[in-house]
């Protein structure tokens, strides 16, 4: 298994406020950790508020006390408790600072082995799991549109232009008890697993991705690919890649 990642902060942003994690190597009980966290918030604090929850839920999971005790059967419990670890350094940061009050994160993560892919999402980073014929998103996006879309009360087209298409109803960092979706898939046929920002799905669609992650050359070379073409399109927000060979 290959991955890389990279982070950019495209053409019409002056900062970028997201953040990655990319470690396939053993970490804690975990035998490897991607994420891709998008901040949002004023100037800075959102860039804070990303930074923040990947170095509290990377932190987390390496000093978990109980790692003798982690099984692969217990991935996705450990994500979840890392994720809420995550969700209050940043809700404490908001509070404690008046500057970045208000800020939060989107967070989506993955463990893989060789038959599971185990995924810990909030706000509308994406998963994907791509294969020779196509691609299919694992999470589901915590925005206002989405809702609008899954109750029919607009189109699909009508989604990808509506003004409210940005806002979002969950992230990291909202004060209170905080639900995170957890996600378990086989991994099948698939040849990679990809995660990603906004800043990547808004301006590619998905067979352009697709034919990217499934072409020709090394895993850095096809994820830098992904970023480039993003910004080709305009680049209007920050862009985010995490991608995973998992079949090649």
């Amino acid at each position: 298994m290959y991955a890389a990642g990279l982070t950019d902060v495209g053409v019409t942003r002056s900062q970028n406020q997201d953040a990655i994690f990319v470690h396939n190597q053993p970490i804690g009980p975990l035998p490897n950790l991607f994420i891709v966290a998008d901040g949002m918030g004023g100037h800075k604090a959102g860039d804070v508020a990303s930074k923040l929850a990947v170095e509290t839920f990377t932190e987390f999971i390496r000093k978990f006390p109980a790692q003798d005790f982690v099984q692969a059967e217990n991935f996705l419990d450990l994500l979840v408790s890392a994720a809420q670890s995550a969700g209050k350094a940043v809700s404490t940061k908001a509070e404690s600072d008046e500057a970045m009050s208000g800020m939060g994160t989107t967070l989506t993560a993955c463990v893989i082995t060789n038959e599971k892919v185990f995924i810990v999402h909030i706000g509308d980073s994406r998963a994907y799991i791509v294969n020779l014929h196509g691609m299919r998103q694992l999470t589901t996006d915590h925005t206002f549109v989405n809702e609008l879309l899954q109750t029919g009360r607009v189109s699909e087209e009508e989604a990808k232009s509506h003004p409210k298409r940005h806002v979002l109803t969950k992230v990291l960092g909202v004060p209170g008890v905080l639900e995170v979706d957890g996600i378990v898939r086989e991994i099948g046929d698939a040849a990679a697993i990809l995660l990603c920002s906004d800043g990547l799905s808004n301006m590619l669609e998905e067979d352009s991705m697709m034919r990217i992650i499934n072409g020709l050359g090394y895993v850095e070379h096809r994820t830098k690919y992904l970023i480039d073409e993003a910004n080709k399109k305009g680049g209007t927000d920050n862009i985010s890649a995490v991608l995973i060979d998992v079949g090649r």
